[in-house]
């Protein structure tokens, strides 16, 4: 289901909308930027790449949120004692296994 306000917003960056609720339609959207309106249409086509974004955003956000955590320290460790780096690559690649980024979008 196409989140139209996320797309939107992608479309026409800092559009100036209101609504009411979190189950918002289309229709429930109130427009008020003085840039046209894209279509129903148009926001619906869009959607897939929207939501990739969104995907691929959140990701990035977890596994940062994880390097910093759990591997950074390896890394700063081994840089200054000149250790091995092994250990803290395959951490690295379980957080990645973990939180795998999205599948690209098939045109």
């Amino acid at each position: 289901m196409t989140n139209y306000i996320a797309t939107l917003m992608d479309l026409v960056p800092n559009a100036k909308i209101s609504y009411t609720g979190t189950d918002v339609t289309y229709e429930s959207i109130t427009w008020s930027d003085e840039r046209t309106q894209p279509t129903k249409a148009e926001c619906d086509a869009a959607w897939p790449q929207v939501e990739y974004q969104m995907q691929m955003a959140s990701a990035e956000r977890q596994r940062r949120a994880r390097y910093q955590e759990e591997t950074d320290g390896m890394f700063f460790d081994a840089q200054r004692n000149g250790g091995d780096l092994t250990q803290w690559i395959a951490e690295v690649d379980v957080i990645k296994a973990e939180l795998p980024y999205p599948a690209p979008i098939s045109e």
